[in-house]
């Protein structure tokens, strides 16, 4: 990507977009002003900011005043790819398989895959998927498969390349599962009373109608943003009102995500689950038995 100082505007457009979406969605406030910040520190820098990710990569990002590493990483995204998944997601027009075919060796069929298995729409969530093990559940995908995935995804988002992280150590800087669980129920309750403000997906939808309720809301230090999955699966078994997708940030807005089901077999049959957690939702159930 050629680097010039007129990339820090757009940046800087973007960022100010996805402030207004928050700010009109009804989310935290001070997320919202946050992203201004940012703008406003993009937008006034001397140097291109293209030019400081290629000198220095995220960490030149995160110095500069006001970005921290969640709006560092969401930068870098729009300097590698042109794109930034938060910010389409907020509009409505995330089409993660054509996001996932930007890395080399990843077809529509294989994007789609991943999609509809893990549940993910960002690199970065991809990424994190290949270093706990998840992306090698995709059908296609064995270890060596994923191990170059992990690599290329190491390359384009300008990162150090990392040892897999041991489950405990992937699990650590989350939510517990009870808040999890409590942002989901907050979520269908509000959505199934028609309190929350919807947007008009791109995909499946070709009328163009505002369906997807959207949810931003804050417990404790975490800021969280529900919407209901969207995906070709969900669509084809009818879970487009069932399954939830939470993406949830700590005070750095560092994005990660998890997906809640109601659970159709074993032991949890008939109770919401959330994916990946189900030992934690399992312990959590117990704990609420009289």
């Amino acid at each position: 990507m050629k680097i010039t100082l007129g990339q820090n505007a757009q940046i800087a457009e973007s960022l100010r977009q996805a402030a207004d979406l928050l700010a009109a969605q009804g989310a935290n406030p001070f997320r919202v002003s946050a992203y201004r910040h940012a703008a406003d520190t993009v937008a006034g820098w001397p140097e291109s900011i293209a030019a400081i990710h290629a000198r220095e990569g995220r960490k030149g990002l995160d110095a500069l005043p006001g970005i921290g590493e969640g709006l560092a990483n969401a930068i870098a995204e729009m300097l590698t790819t042109g794109r930034w998944a938060q910010l389409e997601r907020l509009r409505g027009s995330i089409d993660p398989v054509a996001l996932f075919q930007t890395i080399p060796g990843v077809g529509t069929k294989l994007a789609t895959r991943i999609h509809d298995t893990l549940h993910v729409d960002t690199l970065e969530a991809l990424e994190l998927a290949a270093h706990d093990g998840q992306l090698e559940s995709v059908p296609g995908v064995g270890r060596r498969r994923a191990a170059a995935i992990r690599a290329t995804l190491a390359d384009v988002l300008g990162h150090r390349r990392l040892k897999t992280p041991a489950p405990s150590a992937v699990k650590s800087g989350e939510p517990p599962v009870a808040l999890l669980l409590d942002v989901d129920r907050e979520y269908r309750q509000k959505s199934e009373a028609g309190k929350l403000p919807t947007i008009a997906p791109k995909r499946f939808n070709p009328e163009g109608k505002s369906w997807l309720p959207v949810l931003h809301t804050t417990r404790g230090e975490w800021y969280f943003t529900a919407l209901y999955s969207n995906t070709a699966r969900a669509h084809e078994l009818g879970r487009t009102r069932d399954w939830v997708v939470i993406y949830y940030y700590d005070d750095q807005h560092l994005e990660k995500q998890h997906t809640v089901v109601t659970e159709t077999r074993g032991s949890l049959l008939g109770q919401r689950v959330v994916r990946g957690l189900e030992a934690e939702c399992r312990a959590h159930y117990s704990r609420e038995q009289p």
